[in-house]
This record gives C-alpha cells, sequence and structure tokens, in this order.
C-alpha cells in the first residue's frame, strides 16, 4: 500500500484547528478498513460552527442508530511507526517544537520506564511528543499509559477509530496492564502524578502533585530503571484553565477543563483532540535504580512512597529552575 501523503486538504487540517481530527481517521482510514469510520460529508460539516452535531447525526443515521463497533486489536509497532513519520511528525516539529536536551541520560536500550510531570489540560500531547521524540532518537516501540477512558469512554468511539488506542500502543492505567508492560520489557512512559497532575489547572501550574508509588515498586520488583524527564511548556497547552469538578462528574469525566476556549469547543467538539501552540522542551534526568537502595527496616510500600517523595521532590526543584532561566 502506497503512504499516506499530505493532500492540500490535509495540510488545511494541520493548521485549521477543528481538523485535527479528520488527520487521525483519514490516516487510519488509508491503512485499515474501516466501515463504520467517518465519510467525506461528515469531514467537511467538522469545520463548520456546530457542524459536528449534524456529523454526528448522520453518522448515527447512517449505522442503523448504534455506536461503532469495536474491535479486538493488539498493539501494532509497524503503524506507530507509519502513524508517527506520517503525522506525527508534523505536529511535534511544526506546530509543538518539541525538544529533547540531556540526550546523555538516555538508556542504550530498552527496559525503562521514563516518568513525566504530565498537564495541559486536555488530549496527552505532553506524552505522545515526547513519547515520538524517543522513538525518533532509538527507534524504540514507546508505550504510554494511558486512563482506561481513551479505552472505553463511549465519546472516543465516535472521535477516534475503534482500537486506535490499544494499536498505538498504549498501556491501560490499571496494575496488571503497566506491570505486563514493565515485564515485556519495554520502554513505558508513566505519569507518577497520575491524572492529579493533568487536572491541577492553571493556578497550579509547574507545582507537582503527589506521585503514585507504583511505578517505584514496579521498578525494584523487575529491576527496570527509571528515566525522570521534565517537560517545559505543558502548562500552556490548555492554558486559564480551572477543573470542574461538578460537570466531570455529570458527563462521567476524570477532569473537564473550564476556560475562555470552552465556546470554541462547544461550536468545534472536534477540538478535543487539538491544543494551543506551545514550544514543549524535555529534559532528560539521570537514571534512578531504586533497587540498589536499602530498604532498611522500612516495609516495602512505604519505601516505595519515600523514594517516590524524594524523585518528587527532585524534579520540582529542577522544574523550578528551568522556570527561572526561560
Amino acid at each position: 500500500m502506497s503512504s499516506f501523503r499530505f493532500s492540500w486538504f490535509d495540510w488545511f487540517c494541520f493548521w485549521y484547528p477543528p481538523g485535527w481530527l479528520i488527520l487521525f481517521n483519514r490516516h487510519w482510514q488509508h491503512y485499515h478498513d474501516d466501515p463504520d469510520g467517518w465519510n467525506w460529508l461528515e469531514y467537511l460539516l467538522f469545520l463548520i460552527p456546530g457542524g459536528f452535531y449534524f456529523a454526528l447525526l448522520i453518522r448515527w443515521v447512517r449505522l442503523g442508530f448504534r455506536s461503532p463497533r469495536s474491535r479486538v486489536t493488539d498493539p501494532d509497532p509497524t503503524y506507530q511507526q507509519i502513524f508517527r513519520k506520517e503525522i506525527l511528525q508534523p505536529i511535534v516539529t511544526r506546530y509543538f517544537r518539541a525538544e529533547l536536551h540531556q540526550l546523555e541520560n538516555l538508556p542504550d536500550h530498552p527496559p525503562a520506564i521514563v516518568a513525566l510531570n504530565h498537564a495541559g489540560m486536555c488530549f496527552p500531547w505532553d506524552f505522545i511528543s515526547l513519547g515520538y521524540l524517543l522513538s525518533e532518537q532509538k527507534e524504540w516501540f514507546v508505550q504510554p499509559v494511558a486512563h482506561p477512558i481513551f479505552f472505553d469512554h463511549p465519546w472516543l468511539k465516535w472521535w477516534l477509530p475503534p482500537g486506535w488506542t490499544k494499536v498505538l500502543g498504549c498501556v491501560r492505567a490499571e496494575r496488571k496492564s503497566f506491570e505486563t508492560a514493565v515485564a515485556d520489557q519495554t520502554i513505558v512512559l508513566y505519569a507518577p502524578e497520575s491524572w492529579r497532575g493533568l487536572a491541577k489547572g492553571w493556578k497550579h501550574r509547574y507545582e507537582l502533585e503527589r506521585f503514585d508509588p507504583s511505578f517505584i515498586r514496579l521498578s525494584i520488583h523487575h529491576h527496570v530503571p527509571i528515566l525522570p524527564t521534565v517537560c517545559l511548556g505543558n502548562e500552556y497547552l490548555h492554558p486559564w484553565t480551572v477543573n470542574s469538578k461538578l460537570l466531570a462528574r455529570w458527563l462521567k469525566m476524570p477532569l473537564l477543563p473550564v476556560s475562555p476556549l470552552l465556546f470554541l469547543f462547544v461550536l468545534f467538539p472536534s477540538l478535543g483532540v487539538w491544543a494551543v501552540r506551545s514550544k514543549l522542551r524535555y529534559y532528560l534526568q539521570p537514571m534512578q535504580c531504586p533497587w540498589t537502595r536499602s530498604i532498611e527496616e522500612q516495609s516495602e510500600r512505604s519505601h516505595a512512597y519515600h523514594q517516590a517523595e524524594i524523585l518528587r521532590d527532585k524534579l520540582q526543584k529542577e522544574l523550578q529552575h528551568l522556570v527561572q532561566d526561560h
């Protein structure tokens, strides 16, 4: 099959924010049979105010008043590489202008747990961009740990192709899935702050939330090193936000950002995969091997919690230093 090449319409979608969702789906349909997917009429409706709702109605009727069918899929390193080069490359390098610094701290080979400060109150572009940069440097198959919402939420079944998240190598943020990925000797992207980091809002930008110690315990158990990474710029992916916990509970979402951009999101729901242009800079820190440290008389759980807090303090200081320098 021929490679996906950007047409004038694709470049228009690249620079017109509601069109990013079209790019993702068109690329998938180029390489996969997707009879339940969006069609051209529906794509065009994405681009006008309120048109997404009409497109959604048309598709629902077209599918016989049912949701798109889910498909059982497995991670596909080949498609991840294709998607990385043909879609992520222009987004990460031209739009987010992402940079990877302190490359001397990169491990020579997998496995590793890459622990990143997660922020932005939007689609996880800080994770996706880092995964792209690491893959470009080492040709690794990078697997981000993602909240179950990216696998199961009924809204995403309409936005994105069924199984899209799993095909691209995402790991469910559940203990068993996370542990399996670590044991498989892969590169795992992990947010120690979990949703707390993403949902802290603009007022608390660049303030790291409490780290979940589970990644420390897995690192110790499987002897997998941790690569701490500090991201600068991800707080600006969706600026001036607060998290509406009430609306989030009502919509069964882990968070719901409210900002001056909310009116645009109401008019153009396809903006859900878009983010404000920001310069993402990643600073790799020295590798951590917590299993080499003495546990002394502490329990394994308290030791992991203690090590997680030490690492959080180190990354907080490094983040504050970088913010002051820039």
